[in-house]
């Protein structure tokens, strides 16, 4: 809930928003189905990073009951060998009792940019997420993550208006994977933040909020012809 707090408090009179935890199971298309017995009918989607990468799951399982997908800060790739390596040593490190190292250190190296690692209260808001999942949420959502297949033969038959958004300075996924992902989407539109790193809605929620509501509504830069 923390990670969209902005967003939910912001965007219930265009629509009515509903955080659903994505750290239960440990393969996609579980934690896909948690997801499907939650909702009736049609729904738009939202996810950021790990929650994007669900996103996709949920499409290739449910395409005819999306009606919007918007995603932020997300990877259509399959887990690379870097990636594999990090979460290798995530793992074991959880193991020798240094969980909370984990998220500390990953904030401060990769997921915010340079200006919010210095903001305590951010720090902390992270922090309090991570353990609030947990040691068995984390690990969990790191075996889902590395067995995720890659999106990119997907895209082009995603024609729902789907919203790629992503920090100028995401060093986690970098601006031209999201690029290239929204040129390959049919009916993308693509938003850079400035002054963001990995955890958008966190970073830079009012910019954010309004790129969801303008994706909700159909206003703003969907209302632009893209050729």
């Amino acid at each position: 809930m923390a990670l969209f707090v902005h967003q939910v408090q912001n965007l219930a009179d265009v629509s009515s928003p509903k955080v659903i935890a994505v750290h239960l199971h440990d393969n996609l298309h579980a934690v896909a189905q948690y997801i499907l017995r939650q909702v009736e009918g049609e729904f738009a989607v939202a996810g950021l990073s790990y929650g994007g990468i669900v996103a996709f799951e949920l499409w290739r399982q449910a395409a005819p009951r999306i009606t919007k997908m918007a995603l932020l800060n997300t990877n259509p790739h399959e887990a690379s060998a870097q990636i594999r390596e990090r979460q290798r040593r995530f793992v074991e490190m959880t193991h020798h009792g240094q969980f909370r190292e984990i998220t500390t250190d990953f904030l401060k190296d990769a997921m915010l940019h340079p200006d919010h690692r210095k903001n305590l209260a951010l720090r902390e808001t992270v922090l309090m997420m991570a353990e609030s999942i947990g040691i068995d949420g984390f690990m969990n959502q790191i075996k889902a993550q590395l067995a995720r297949p890659s999106a990119m033969q997907d895209l082009p038959n995603i024609t729902c208006p789907t919203l790629v958004l992503t920090g100028r300075e995401d060093q986690v996924v970098p601006l031209p994977v999201h690029i290239k992902m929204a040129e390959m989407l049919p009916n993308s539109r693509l938003v850079i933040v400035e002054q963001c790193g990995h955890l958008s809605t966190l970073e830079q929620p009012e910019v954010v909020t309004q790129a969801l509501r303008d994706w909700l509504t159909g206003d703003g830069i969907w209302k632009e012809r893209v050729t």
